[in-house]
């Protein structure tokens, strides 16, 4: 039979071929797809955290940038606040604020005119008349209070100027040149990783800060595609760019709002995603270590699966020669193995039968070739199963060979679904027609029906007339498609049920036992392609938990790293700044025992002041005032009332005190004493001391309106002297005052005693240093207790500065002094 084994041979070189072919090609597909979606995953996840990171940083870099420019603009408004009278005065101003502010490296001063009055670089300091009125920034001051101007370029270096008209009724204004260097120290902390970058640009699109040293300050970057984007109009941020070189960046960009400045972080896309390089050869290893292990395995596999087909194919050439001694060996413990003992029984039967039994011989062969039939079957149906994991593309074929071996009507393929304890139909042939339609076998419950029994015992439940068994779900619906007899053959595994093989057929009659074998074969068939499925993808899914699992744990202990980083830094930062601050805490409380919070806070943050608290002797002005008529009120009033009065007084009066840096020596009741220059030197203390006065006897005559609607007749007095005095703490640890001891505040305290409600009563000493600022009344010199001679004093009027500008507001208020005075 030469021509029977090249057709073998050729078939098994086939056969061979697309096992080996199919097993190597579902395994690299997987991996392929699987190692694809890792490197599109990792690269997501790599690039939001990297911009992220930038945008926080970006946004931190702003807000510094931010607050330096406010402390700049709080440290110019600060000396714009003082009135000062002279040039040198304004000079020493100017030249303290440059010593406390680095940054700043030319002050001018702008008097009401335009021009300038004087101008302080860290150079020279000089005084001028140039014209500067037509300044449009210092337009821009006269009505905002604090103007920016544009930045400009000297040798390199960005400089910004910031204008801040003066307080009061001085019409002035202070222009400050900023350098802007500093911003490349703030960029350059802030720098992400060794090769990336982090830049500051202005509205132009010129370059004020670079962290990279080959950068020149001052080049227009507007070009770019990232600082093109941020300059529309509204500004549009981009995740990506290209740096000065053309090489393409990842970006994240925060704005400076009230400058209108840029900070770009940048971050080459080659460092970025260097690990997604790694990680591709990693999976190309993978890879190709898969393809090896499956080409090795498809091998073994098919020709485990050949060898016994070869001897089945064999055994059936040799029957067909008449062979009937020939016993076909096969000992795979599988269907293959049954399929070479049915081999073996046809083989005894016919030797038994073929001497004496010619008729049968025409049936034996039908017999044969139906056995032939079920082999290819048989074959059809395991070639399916193992080439496919897909039910979709196995049980179709199991099915339609089915059909075609039992001669039956329908061939139905169920799932069983556990949670539901039902049989959902996974696949139907021969059932066309609409009353016998495959929907109305969509689901069947496994309780009270044959296929649930057949489960239940692990046998095939065969009934040959449906009409004459009892009632169940699947009897109802083959009568009415019109089957009379049903096969049922249970799918199972050693987990329990899978499902169950139904053949149908239009007429009655019992099942022959071989085709509930062939049948039980068949449906081990389906149950190996469902275990297999199954098994499939839960390995599917436990590889992808796995891969994703693992992932998670290496993110988290870098984060964890991160953190535990961070965490030694900030406790060893916290420690220091713990320590310094419960000093300067401990200082402010022990000076706030005794002087003005402000005072207190200025010593505290001064090292060396220390030395003002101790005592020495000083010129100081001594202001003492008090209310008329204040203990008849306490004795006629209740205490409640009497409270609410001192409340108002002292709200009123303590306010000023503070406004003018007086040191609040005394508090008691009615009675208050403040000091000036002591214990911070102040040049015009007398005339601080003086417009204080004035203000509280404007403000106590609304209030003492106010008390006289509520039916309190109150007045306020005060008395100023000028002299010298020995100050310093008094005291013990627990209790310190700070204190002036001498016969001018004994003066100051007689003055305002003698003062009538209304009145400010100034030793004339104290007057003559400010007697160009207010006009005054002479009174007759007083004798006072304690005193030997008569004490000369005035009566101030009003407040007025050298300027004749309101004069006739002055000529108001001196009517109304003279009208309070009488």
């Amino acid at each position: 039979m030469p021509g029977v084994t090249t057709i073998t041979r050729v078939r098994r070189r086939g056969l061979f071929a697309k096992y080996v072919t199919s097993l190597v090609g579902l395994v690299v597909f997987v991996l392929a797809v699987n190692g694809a979606l890792e490197i599109w995953f990792s690269y997501r996840q790599t690039r939001t955290a990297l911009i992220g990171a930038m945008a926080e940083k970006a946004e931190a870099t702003a807000r510094r940038i931010e607050q330096a420019m406010t402390d700049l603009e709080r440290q110019i408004s600060r000396v714009t606040r003082a009135s000062v009278p002279t040039l040198e005065q304004r000079r020493a101003d100017y030249t303290l604020l440059m010593q406390q502010a680095p940054a700043i490296s030319q002050l001018v001063l702008i008097d009401g005119q335009g021009r300038e009055a004087l101008r302080l670089t860290r150079a020279t300091g000089a005084t001028g008349a140039e014209d500067v009125a037509h300044d449009q920034q210092l337009a821009q001051t006269a009505d905002k209070g604090v103007s920016f101007g544009g930045v400009s370029f000297r040798n390199r270096r960005p400089f910004l100027k910031i204008a801040v008209a003066h307080s009061g009724r001085e019409p002035a204004a202070t222009v400050a040149e900023i350098d802007l260097q500093f911003l490349s120290v703030l960029v350059g902390d802030a720098q992400t990783g060794k090769v990336g970058a982090a830049v500051v640009i202005d509205p132009q699109g010129r370059l004020l800060a670079s962290s990279r040293e080959a950068d020149t300050l001052g080049d227009d970057v507007a070009g770019l595609r990232q600082v093109a984007a941020l300059l529309r109009t509204p500004p549009q941020a981009v995740s990506s760019g290209q740096d000065g070189d053309g090489e393409p960046v990842l970006v994240a960009s925060r704005q400076v709002a009230r400058l209108g400045w840029f900070v770009l972080f940048e971050q080459p896309r080659s460092q970025a995603f260097a690990s997604i390089g790694d990680l591709l050869l990693r999976i190309a290893g993978l890879i190709a270590l898969g393809l090896i292990v499956a080409i090795v395995a498809s091998m073994i596999l098919a020709r485990r699966m050949l060898v016994p087909i070869d001897a089945l194919r064999a055994g059936a050439s040799r029957l067909g020669d008449g062979d009937f001694g020939q016993r076909i060996e096969v000992r795979t413990g599988d269907e293959l193995e049954d399929l070479s003992d049915q081999f073996n029984n046809m083989a005894g039967q016919l030797q038994e039968t073929y001497a004496g039994l010619e008729s049968k011989v025409e049936e034996r062969t039908r017999d044969l070739e139906q056995s032939i039939n079920e082999l290819k079957a048989l074959e059809e149906v395991g070639r399916a199963v193992a080439s496919s994991l897909d039910l979709d593309a196995v049980l179709p074929t199991v099915a339609a060979r089915a059909l075609e071996i039992t001669r039956a009507d329908a061939v139905l393929i169920f799932s069983y679904d556990p949670m539901r304890r039902r049989f959902d139909l996974a696949e139907a042939k021969g059932i066309d027609a609409p009353a016998g339609g495959a929907a109305a076998y969509a689901s069947i419950d496994a309780d009270d029906s044959v296929l649930g029994d057949a489960a239940n015992s692990g046998q095939p439940i065969a009934v040959p007339d449906l009409s004459a068994a009892p009632d169940h779900p699947l009897k109802e619906l083959a009568l009415a498609a019109g089957f009379a007899s049903v096969l049922v053959v249970p799918l199972l595994d050693q987990h329990g049920a899978l499902g169950a093989l139904v053949v149908l057929r239009r007429s009655a009659g019992d099942f022959p036992d071989n085709l509930i074998g062939l049948m039980r074969t068949f449906a081990h068939q389906s149950e190996l392609a469902m275990r297999n499925a199954r098994l499939f993808h839960e390995v599917d899914q436990k590889g992808r938990e796995l891969a994703s699992a693992h992932d998670t744990v290496q993110q988290q202990a870098a984060k964890l790293q991160e953190q535990t980083d961070q965490l030694k830094n900030w406790n060893r930062s916290l420690e220091d700044r713990v320590e310094k601050q419960l000093g300067e805490i401990e200082r402010i409380r022990r000076l706030e025992r005794f002087l003005a919070p402000q005072v207190a806070q200025l010593i505290a943050a001064s090292d060396g002041h220390d030395a003002l608290l101790d005592s020495h002797r000083r010129e100081v002005t001594v202001v003492f005032c008090d209310l008329r008529g204040f203990t008849a009120f306490t004795e006629a009033s209740e205490p409640e009332e009497a409270m609410k009065v001192l409340r108002e007084y002292h709200a009123a009066i303590g306010e000023l005190v503070f406004r003018y840096e007086g040191t609040l020596d005394r508090f008691a009741g009615d009675g208050v004493m403040v000091l000036f220059n002591a214990p911070i030197a102040l040049p015009d203390h007398t005339r601080r001391a003086v417009k204080m006065a004035v203000e509280m006897r404007d403000a106590l005559d609304a209030l003492t309106d106010k008390w006289r609607h509520r039916g309190h007749s109150l007045g306020f007095g005060i008395g100023i002297a000028l002299g010298y005095a020995t100050i310093g703490q008094v005291g013990f640890e627990k209790r310190l005052e700070y204190a002036a001891i001498g016969s001018v505040t004994n003066l100051a305290s007689r003055l305002c005693a003698e003062a009538a409600p209304g009145q400010i009563v100034v030793s004339q000493r104290a007057y003559g240093t400010v007697e160009n600022c207010a006009e005054a009344r002479p009174i007759e010199p007083l004798t006072l207790k304690g005193f030997s001679h008569p004490i000369p004093a005035v009566e101030i009027l009003l407040w007025r500065e050298t300027s004749d500008v309101d004069a006739d507001t002055n000529d108001t208020r001196a009517a109304a002094s003279a009208g309070r005075a009488s």
